[in-house]
């Protein structure tokens, strides 16, 4: 009994608690590991323990059903499409198919994060640590799980805008509920429906309370992880820094222990005398600087004016300030000379401007290359007999026509 006692003190006192362990080596979540520790399944040096509170630093010393633990792996996590028709458990009494039976051979033993039951489908995630898993499926993360419905019956709309404000069915309460139409087909209507709990069966329960029978249902989104074009039964794993980003929830490291800080370097004896020399000489230009921290600038001494010596090969120019400026004469007028070969011209306001006399009016006289006008006839000459006049070519049968036809 003595050896018993400090045996469990020594492990108490040290390291993990057992159900952490079994959940970072990925066996199940701690929760579930605490049931396997309350069934007896669980062995601490070979001697089985009925306690969770049970801690130590080495998991090699556990064993659950009999098996070791296997190594602590780095953390990792997969998106997984599932497909209706298999069940998100480890076991199933009835036979049915399982989640983890479909998974490719070279996958490591993981667990699911959620769960969807066996007619739903879409993302679940995976991981190889148990908590982990854990700290994702917590409702107060608020991460949002997006699903895309169909149900069968009368929709209405005044009812579906209520479960924002959540909803209490047979004793117990839901969260709010986000629900958008996007089309209708005869008697089925496609939903989207958003939550933060993810209750079990909670969407199947709630339309069914509105009335609504759910015949399919597909989760496109966990959180910051999204289904997109992952097709059915495959699997991809999540990249660490996608990971580690998207989450935030990563333990500090591979085994969940917190990273000692570094120590500081300390020199060793060869570089021992030049580190007592550096530090000796800035002590040293410390204590010479003024203890104000202010530089003082020395005092700036002024020369004697001496006077400037003049130059040999310059003259000296005379003061300004003492020289006078010579009075300004001002020359006589100069008359201009005439010159000897223009003419003097007379003096225009004195120039008197000579009578405009007219000129008799002259006769016209007539041209010998041209023949006089007709006009009066001169004096002695006869007349001409009327009608001698000869028309103008073209006229005549003009007029004559017009004549004719007047008479």
């Amino acid at each position: 009994m003595t050896d018993k006692s400090e045996t469990e003190i020594e492990i108490v006192a040290k390291g993990e608690r057992v159900a952490k362990w079994i959940a970072r080596a990925g066996i199940c979540s701690r929760r579930d590991a605490e049931k396997l520790i309350a069934e007896g399944r669980v062995a601490v040096d070979g001697r089985k323990i009925d306690s969770p509170a049970l801690a130590l630093a080495d998991p090699a010393r556990i064993a659950v059903d009999g098996k070791t633990l296997p190594p602590i792996e780095p953390t990792r996590l997969w998106r997984y499409h599932k497909s209706p028709g298999c069940v998100t458990t480890a076991r199933d009494p009835q036979g049915r198919p399982t989640v983890f039976e479909k998974l490719p051979p070279e996958m490591p033993r993981v667990i699911s994060i959620g769960r969807l039951d066996l007619n739903s489908e879409g993302l679940l995630l995976l991981t190889n640590d148990g908590e982990l898993a854990r700290k994702l499926e917590l409702p107060a993360n608020g991460w949002r799980r997006v699903y895309r419905v169909r149900a069968h019956g009368a929709v209405d709309e005044a009812r579906l805008d209520g479960l924002k404000d959540g909803i209490e069915i047979d004793g117990v309460r839901y969260g709010a509920i986000e629900v958008s139409i996007d089309n209708q087909s005869g008697a089925n209507t496609w939903f989207t429906i958003t939550l933060t709990e993810g209750k079990n069966r909670e969407i199947r329960k709630v339309l069914e309370h509105l009335g609504l029978s759910v015949n399919r249902l597909i989760r496109l989104q966990y959180g910051p992880f999204k289904l997109g074009d992952l097709t059915r039964g495959a699997v991809a794993e999540v990249p660490g820094p996608e990971m580690r980003k998207s989450s935030g929830l990563l333990p500090k490291d591979r085994t969940g222990w917190a990273k000692a800080k570094p120590k500081p370097h300390k020199p060793g004896n060869a570089g021992a005398r030049r580190y007592r020399a550096e530090a000796e000489a800035a002590e040293a230009e410390k204590q010479a600087k003024p203890e104000t921290g202010i530089r003082q600038k020395p005092e700036r001494t002024t020369k004697p004016d001496t006077p400037a010596k003049p130059r040999a090969d310059r003259q000296t120019k005379p003061d300004v300030s003492t020289r006078q400026k010579p009075e300004r004469t001002t020359k006589p007028e100069a008359q201009a000379k005439p010159r000897a070969d223009r003419q003097t011209k007379p003096d225009v306001s004195t120039r008197q401007k000579p009578e405009r006399t007219t000129k008799p009016e002259a006769q016209a006289k007539p041209r010998a290359d041209k023949p006089a006008k007709p006009g009066k006839p001169e004096a002695g000459a006869k007349p001409k007999a009327p009608g001698s006049a000869r028309p103008m070519p073209g006229r005549e049968g003009r007029g004559g026509a017009h004549r004719r036809g007047k008479a």
